[in-house]
């Protein structure tokens, strides 16, 4: 059975730094790539970043360029997402996905396209 399970997240401060990991378990993902997503309250699920296979460069949405960081480290199976400068907009729930086969640049952004997702982690900023 595959699981993603995040861990971290938790309470900083505007301008703090917090990370989320995640670690899955029954299969692995090195040739797929992994992502994170967030959702906060009221809102649709969004891209945050990833990081696709044989790339160690990663993708990311607009509001995270320069100030989240994605990294993987295949041996264990794991990504890691290190937020710094954080505003309160960031306050939501972040998720860690992972697509069932490899996917297309043009819809690696597509939370739909994501077949196995974490529980979520909450991530909250204060002002």
């Amino acid at each position: 059975q595959v699981q993603l399970v995040e861990s971290g997240g938790g309470l900083a401060q505007a301008g703090g730094s917090l990370s989320v990991s995640c670690a899955a378990s029954g299969r692995t993902f090195s040739s797929t790539g992994m992502a994170f997503f967030r959702q906060a309250l009221g809102h649709e699920r969004e891209f945050v970043a990833g990081i696709r296979p044989y790339d160690s460069n990663g993708y990311y949405a607009d509001f995270a360029k320069g100030r989240f960081t994605i990294s993987r480290d295949n041996a264990k199976n794991s990504v890691y997402l290190q937020m710094n400068s954080l505003k309160p907009e960031d306050t939501a729930v972040y998720y860690c996905a992972a697509p069932r086969s490899r996917l297309i640049l043009s819809t690696f952004r597509r939370a739909e396209h994501y077949d196995y997702w974490g529980q979520g982690t909450q991530v909250t900023v204060s002002s």
